[in-house]
């Protein structure tokens, strides 16, 4: 992940987060899901690390969200 672009990659986390909540999903519960560990979710969520955009899809498949949803910033 290229430290450049942390506070998108954070935006996208939070998204991902609030969505997930949204859908009343524990991460463990997203994790398995999408077929990754809990703590590479929190990691995404928490932009420690970069997420793939084939990971992405799949998040938003399983939260039922239009992927586009993730990439909305609020001030």
């Amino acid at each position: 992940m290229d430290k450049q672009f942390y506070n998108e990659y954070k935006m996208i986390g939070l998204n991902i987060a609030f969505y997930r909540r949204l859908k009343n999903y524990t991460q463990e519960a997203l994790a398995e899901k999408v077929d990754i560990d809990q703590t590479h979710l929190s990691k995404i969520e928490r932009a420690a690390v970069g997420v793939s955009l084939d990971l992405l899809f799949k998040i938003a498949d399983v939260l039922e969200v239009d992927i586009y949803k993730f990439f909305i910033f609020k001030a």
